[in-house]
């Protein structure tokens, strides 16, 4: 596999055990940045996000949007010769990353300590819903319930209305976040000691480390947060509001923003007005504020009230859908999606690394297909024969 030598991660081999979403997106990010990625899955179907729709000529919208730059290698780990494939990849690999349920690797015989005596240099990172220990550890979960269980689901959504889990899979997304950040922290402390490290990533954990100020206010305070809709619990205006034709969001931090809306919004008594002269008084009297500023926001299209608001200098814009959003000016000339040709599904296009190198342009290979790399992972790798990846795979170890 070519790999860019300038890119920060060129030269790292990483075993990606994970399925679906959350260790993917780990990988995907790792990839992103130039490491070897060896997607290695259960066969005969490999990551059940395969068979997830839609299908583009048979292969999955949401498997190829986190398997772009990674290679797959169909393996069965419950064969005692999977087990010896795996321990040979091991040996020239730096890292292992899963998403198992908690005593899974252990019980395929892969787990830290048969990993670390394979390569002491090897860095292990797992992750799950909950981390590997604790009373909730072997539970199954997915991103719906730790959303739920963390206390994000309580302030998502308006007011006096059911509870809703953010549209993105946030708890997926940042427990993968979290275990890059964890592999790149364990492989620049290899550097200075030459000794691998065990990570372990809670989906849990990281949705309550994301909470910050509003934990923070809870400990000082003891008053549950309620939802807010599009706003927010410390700052106003700070959320969405109707126009004549559309949605559109500002966000005044300061109390200098505060006098440049007015401004906008041709309301300048509304800046002398002592219930609103502070963030403090608009916060305290927010039921107040908000039906005049909403009331103002309706009288008039969206595109001239961002004209006006951006003349101001007022943190400000549309609430564009996802097609609007994709094809918006800025993400365009950002480079925030590419197309690869996919040698089943054509051309395909995917949102991006928001990671930007200077001077090196992401990469982007295609999502593999089922297994594609097989052969040539065990002969590069593993140095194995021709004849002993035939044998291996007419035991079905391999396909």
């Amino acid at each position: 596999m070519e790999t860019n030598n300038a890119l920060p991660l060129s030269g790292i081999r990483i075993l990606d055990l994970t399925q679906v979403i959350a260790g993917p997106y780990a990988s995907l990010l790792l990839a992103d940045m130039g490491a070897e990625v060896i997607k290695i899955e259960r066969p005969p179907h490999g990551d059940p996000a395969r068979q997830i729709r839609p299908l583009i000529n048979g292969e999955s919208a949401y498997f190829m949007s986190v398997s772009r730059n990674k290679r797959s290698l169909f393996l069965d780990l419950s064969r005692p010769d999977g087990t010896q494939i795996f321990y040979d990849l091991v040996c020239q690999s730096d890292v292992v990353l899963d998403n198992f349920r908690p005593g899974v690797t252990k019980r395929l015989g892969i787990n830290y300590e048969k990993l670390t005596a394979v390569n002491p240099r090897i860095i292990a990172c797992s992750i799950s819903s909950f981390g590997q220990d604790g009373p909730y550890c072997k539970r199954p979960a997915f991103d719906l319930v730790v959303q739920a269980m963390s206390g994000l689901m309580s302030v998502t959504g308006e007011p006096d209305r059911p509870p809703v889990r953010m549209g993105l899979p946030m708890g997926d997304l940042g427990g993968g976040m979290f275990a890059v950040m964890g592999i790149l922290a364990a492989l620049f402390q290899r550097n200075q000691t030459g000794k691998g490290q065990n990570i372990d990533i809670a989906l849990l954990d990281s949705l309550i480390g994301m909470h910050t100020y509003l934990a923070s206010t809870y400990f000082a305070t003891g008053q549950e947060p309620e939802p807010v809709g599009s706003g927010h619990h410390n700052i106003v205006p700070y959320q969405a509001f109707e126009t004549a034709d559309s949605y559109l969001v500002v966000a005044t931090f300061t109390d200098a923003f505060w006098v440049k809306l007015c401004r906008a919004l041709e309301l300048p008594h509304l800046r002398d007005d002592s219930r609103f002269r502070t963030n403090a008084l608009r916060v305290q009297n927010r039921d107040n504020l908000i039906p005049i500023l909403a009331g103002t926001f309706r009288q008039r299209p969206r595109a001239e009230w961002l004209a006006r608001l951006e003349a101001a200098g007022v943190p400000s814009g549309p609430v564009n859908s996802l097609g609007e959003a994709l094809s918006d000016p800025q993400v365009a000339h950002r480079q925030m999606t590419l197309s690869v040709d996919h040698p089943a599904a054509g051309e395909v296009r995917l949102a991006a690394s928001p990671l930007k190198f200077h001077g090196e342009p992401t990469p982007a290979q295609p999502p593999p297909l089922p297994g594609q790399h097989t052969n040539q992972i065990l002969a590069e790798i593993a140095q194995y024969t021709p004849e002993h990846i035939a044998e291996l795979r007419a035991k079905g170890v391999i396909v």
